[in-house]
């Protein structure tokens, strides 16, 4: 498991474009609609890499070889008042790696990795009733609501989206 910087962010592109194409094609909801061209993956990594430059992104990336498998970012804010959390997004596992453990690593991995830079609080969001609300739930996050037709699916239904928090001890007093 690699903490991509901005170089390698654009070296893998390509790599990370094909899992969140296969993410989304799958049926996975992470913010886009199917079908998804692998050019607007692309792009849409690409555009990743000015705020991993500028630290208000940290992307893992885990894989064999050349190919990523799964993928987990923190996303930190960039108010005074909120520099203790960040949110975890884009946690995604290639549906051909899932049921091996990857995205409770990468998840392990970023809770972790926000420890040491001081972050106490880590929130998210997900598709209500999702698999991986399954994993949050058995990793010690707490929900603390749904709300109604937040997003829409891959397909372009409207569905409820669970948000939760986990307290995160840090171990170091600034990032």
């Amino acid at each position: 498991m690699n903490r991509l910087d901005e170089r390698q962010l654009l070296h893998r592109a390509a790599q990370l474009a094909e899992l969140l194409t296969g993410t989304v094609n799958g049926g996975a909801s992470v913010g886009f609609l199917a079908p998804l061209s692998r050019a607007e993956a692309l792009a849409w990594w690409e555009g990743r890499a000015a705020d991993v430059a500028a630290g208000r992104l940290a992307v893992w990336a885990a894989g064999e070889g050349e190919r990523v498998l799964g993928t987990v970012s923190l996303a930190f804010p960039d108010k005074p008042n909120s520099r203790h959390r960040a949110e975890l997004v884009k946690l995604m596992v290639h549906p051909q790696a899932r049921g091996r453990g990857l995205g409770r690593r990468l998840l392990a991995t970023a809770e972790a990795s926000a420890a040491a830079a001081g972050v106490s609080l880590l929130h998210l969001d997900t598709e209500t009733g999702s698999p991986a609300e399954h994993l949050y739930r058995s990793s010690g996050w707490t929900p603390i609501g749904a709300i109604p037709d937040y997003a829409a699916d891959p397909g372009g239904v409207l569905r409820p989206t669970t948000i939760y928090y986990k307290h995160i001890p840090a171990t170091a007093l600034t990032r």
